[in-house]
């Protein structure tokens, strides 16, 4: 029986309200309240959240990793024979959905309707992968490692697992870990339990959450999210540019009090200090960040980077007067790449790493 999803993309970015179906991806996914910038370590709760498809039911005492593909030898893994291969180690590292601040783009594609929220810092303990590459012993001419998911669904059409590949030499870096922990705690089911992939530096689209099987490739992996989702694309019908690294990015905490349904921000007259975070990718540190006070900008306090993967805080003293005041900041890594002042357009909405401008009303 033929099953009733197209087998094509039939979403073309559109202008206007939000669509039933993506307002239902919002309430299925979380976003991070943006006062919670304030955390260094974002709160389990707090943490933004994004699954294609259903969060699988496994059954942790029965989970095995398997292993295979170009290998000499297949594996078979429990959490527990993970644990035994080389010490945990813990990074602390900074996750951004790839469509975040998708909401943001005009005309937008109809999907997650991501606004800022998009994004979380966690302390992920686990295994670095290349302990489980080297028991494996993988064939001389592997060239990439493909990661899939216990997650299950229709994208455009396509049935398929949920699934993400990397370059060998990656794959074997230290800070690629197998993760069994999440602040300090197992895995919730929502972030991928009993075990996922950490990929520090890239979109979190990267990091496979529920992983089922890494298979060893000598040809590039075909899977859906791989070779057609995560591009980088101006038209329907062209290849497109992968997406891998996060991109320099900036945030506030809001200043003041909200309104309940417009969020609008109501602040009192006098010295104001303004936070947020700021990150990269590729584990690129921070080397500025401006705050504008109606479009005059100064610099801000910088903390420094403590954690090669994780936001760093930054802060700066607004004298706030009464009126109509609108707020932005931008950040500039040590790359020298720039927050632009408006998004750089692409089909599937991915990658805005625009200035955030918030309105405040001081009285």
């Amino acid at each position: 029986m033929a099953h009733p999803f197209f087998e094509r993309e039939t979403r073309a970015p559109v202008e206007g309200p939000f669509a039933a179906e993506e307002l239902g991806l919002a309430f299925r996914n979380v976003g991070l309240p943006l006062e919670a910038l304030r955390y260094d370590v974002t709160p389990l709760g707090m943490h933004y959240t994004l699954s294609h498809f259903d969060v699988p039911e496994i059954d942790a005492g029965g989970f095995r990793l398997a292993v295979g593909g170009a290998v000499e030898a297949p594996l078979s893994l429990r959490v527990d024979d993970l644990k035994a291969l080389a010490p945990p180690r813990t990074l602390r590292v900074t996750l951004e959905c790839a469509g975040n601040g998708r909401a943001g783009m005009t005309p937008r594609y109809p999907s997650m309707p991501w606004q800022a929220g998009g994004v979380g810092t966690a302390e992920w303990t686990g295994v670095a992968l290349r302990h489980l590459l080297a028991l494996a012993r993988l064939g001389p001419a592997v060239t990439e490692l493909a990661f899939v998911g216990a997650d299950r669904g229709f994208d455009s059409g396509v049935e398929h697992a949920f699934g993400r590949s990397l370059p060998r030499a990656l794959a074997l870096d230290d800070d690629v870990i197998l993760a069994w922990e999440m602040n300090g705690r197992p895995l919730p089911p929502q972030h991928g339990a009993p075990l996922r992939l950490v990929v520090p530096g890239w979109f979190g689209m990267a990091s496979v959450k529920w992983l089922d099987f890494i298979e060893a490739r000598e040809q590039p992996y075909d899977g859906y999210q791989q070779a057609v989702g995560y591009h980088y694309r101006k038209q329907a019908n062209e290849p497109g540019v992968p997406i891998t690294h996060a991109k320099v990015k900036s945030l506030m905490a809001p200043p003041g009090i909200p309104d309940w349904y417009t969020r609008r921000r109501l602040a009192d007259r006098g010295r104001i200090t303004v936070t947020g975070r700021a990150w990269s990718g590729a584990g690129t540190p921070i080397e500025r960040v401006q705050f504008a006070v109606d479009g005059e900008w100064r610099y801000a306090l910088l903390a420094p980077a403590a954690h090669r993967y994780a936001w760093q805080r930054w802060e700066c003293e607004w004298d706030a007067t009464p009126g109509e005041h609108e707020l932005a900041c931008r950040a500039t890594d040590a790359s020298g790449a720039t927050q632009p002042m408006v998004p750089e357009w692409n089909r599937a909405g991915m990658g805005n790493n625009a200035v955030q401008v918030v309105q405040v009303t001081v009285r």
